[in-house]
Order: C-alpha cells, then sequence, then structure tokens
C-alpha cells in the first residue's frame, strides 16, 4: 500500500490553545481514542470577533478551556463539520455560555431502517442551515462552505480565504484514513469529494483530528491512491474465492488490532458497495453473492 505522510508526533497540552496562524488557534479536547487520535482539535478564526469550528464532546474541562482561551472575545459563529458527538456533542452546553448561534447542514440523518451508529449526535440540530457555496463573514476572515460527505451525508469542510487554508472535519484526518461506515458514509460521495479538494488551490488543511497538513495536494493524491488500491485487493480475495466479510477483513488488516476489526469491517462494506455502484462486482455487495463483473 502506499505510504501516506501520516504526522503522529504531534506535540499537544490538553487545555491550552495553540497558535497555528495569525487567524487559527486551536484548543484540544481529552477525548483520545482509536477513532479520535489524542481528541477534538477546536479550532477558533479570527480575533476578537470570532468563528469556533467542532466545539467538541461534552466535556466540562474542554468547555472552561475555550472559555478561558476566549476570555475578552465575542464568539459569532459555532460552526459544526458534521453530527458525530466529538465534534458537536458539547456544542449547546458552549452555546448557553457564549451565547453564539450554530451553523451545520442539517441534524443527523435518521433511517428508521437501520440502527443509529454509535457516536452520532442524534440531539444536535443547528441554528441554522448552511449548503454548498454559502459564506460567513468576520471583521478579519472569510469562510467559505463546501459540501463534502462521504464519512457522513452532512459532512461540511470550511474556507479560510485570507490564508487559503482548509478545515477539514473528518473528511481529510492528519493521523489516519477515514472511517466511511454505510449506510450514511459513502464510498463513492467520499472519493468524488477527495478529488473535488484536488481542483482547489488550498495551502494548508486543519483537520479536527490530527495535525494540520501543509502538503494538501499530495496527501489528498496519496489518500485516492490508497483507496484504489484498497479496492484491488478487496478484487483480489474476491477472485481467490474469500467472499466473506471475515475473511476479507483477516486478510487485508492482517496487521491491525483485532479490536479494530468491525471498523474495517464497515469500511470493506463501503468499498463493495461503491464497486457494485460502479459495476464491477455483483450482484448484491453485502447479501453474501460476490462476483467479479470485469
Amino acid at each position: 500500500m502506499i505510504d501516506i505522510p501520516f504526522r503522529r508526533d504531534l506535540a499537544i497540552e490538553y487545555g491550552r490553545p495553540d497558535r497555528l496562524s495569525p487567524l487559527v488557534r486551536r484548543v484540544t479536547a481529552r477525548n483520545p481514542s482509536a477513532f479520535t487520535f489524542l481528541g477534538t482539535g477546536t479550532y477558533i478564526v479570527g480575533q476578537g470577533d470570532v468563528v469556533v469550528i467542532d466545539p467538541g464532546p461534552d466535556l466540562a474541562e474542554h468547555r472552561s478551556a475555550l472559555l478561558s482561551c476566549l476570555e475578552g472575545e465575542r464568539v459569532s459563529h459555532i460552526l459544526i463539520t458534521h453530527t458525530h458527538e466529538d465534534h458537536c456533542g458539547g456544542a449547546r452546553a458552549f452555546q448557553d455560555r457564549v451565547e453564539a448561534p450554530t451553523y451545520g447542514f442539517g441534524p443527523h440523518p435518521a433511517d428508521e431502517s437501520q440502527p443509529v451508529e454509535a457516536g452520532a449526535d442524534m440531539a444536535f440540530a443547528p441554528d441554522h442551515r448552511l449548503a454548498e457555496g454559502d459564506s460567513l463573514a468576520g471583521p478579519d476572515w472569510r469562510i467559505e462552505v463546501l459540501h463534502t460527505p462521504g464519512h457522513l451525508s452532512n459532512h461540511l469542510c470550511f474556507a479560510l480565504a485570507e490564508e487559503q487554508a482548509l478545515f477539514t472535519g473528518d473528511h481529510v484526518m492528519g493521523w489516519s484514513t477515514t472511517v466511511i461506515a454505510p449506510p450514511n458514509g459513502h464510498m463513492g460521495a467520499y472519493l468524488q469529494n477527495l478529488r473535488r479538494l484536488t481542483e482547489r488551490s488550498d495551502r494548508r488543511y486543519y483537520p479536527t483530528h490530527g495535525a494540520p497538513i501543509d502538503e494538501p495536494q499530495a496527501y489528498v493524491a496519496a489518500l485516492l491512491e490508497h483507496r484504489r488500491q484498497r479496492e484491488a485487493a478487496i478484487l483480489d480475495c474476491l477472485r481467490a474465492g474469500r467472499t466473506r466479510m471475515t475473511d476479507i477483513v483477516e486478510t487485508l488488516y492482517r496487521d491491525v488490532p483485532r479490536h479494530l476489526h468491525p471498523a474495517a469491517a464497515q469500511s470493506v462494506a463501503a468499498h463493495l458497495i461503491h464497486l457494485a455502484e460502479e459495476g464491477v462486482i455483483g450482484p448484491d455487495p453485502l447479501g453474501g453473492t460476490l462476483s467479479v463483473e470485469r
């Protein structure tokens, strides 16, 4: 597999703001895990009148750290990249303290035929809904909205015009690939929106998990190649007669701890659905009948 230039040597101090650029600060929540890396990075953009991106989980310690960092400033907007609890679980409690409206694509998508995935924030709904191409502005910043479904159908990225920077949420992470978990996670949409990023001229990405990415075009190209190679490996498994999910996961993720295999299986399922949608396999990637069409 291609070597993606992840940075896992990030040094942080919980509760203390990191100055990342003239306009951008980050405060990291103490919620480290196998899926959040060192924790959720909440971004503060601007000086004086500021926007807060992804206020993070509902942790009093993190909320207190944000309020301390923001002393003497006014929060005008609270932006949510998507409705997972590690990104917006603390939004309402934070909003109550700073009295600023929340902005996002919409509430978490509900499908009565499907179980609610772990980590979904079903209670959150933004005060104001955002769509592709919307823009927000403050005294020293202007942010453009990109709708980037894939990780989740309501996922947004936020472009900071003044610094040619993009806040990527979980669409692009600094330390790992993104989990795509059907049914709301969609590999085809994810790949399409990664390719969209290659057409932009951003100079830096700020992921919610992990370090800033300073060569974003090469980074996204590596992510796309990784997914292409992963799908090729899945097809090799099918051609070899390994058509059970457990067999595919154990073959492709033999170096991954077994407690992470369920998450790996979700990504494999997303790839299988994508291959079926593209007509490469058929007829039903999750119904037990897998075959290579071409």
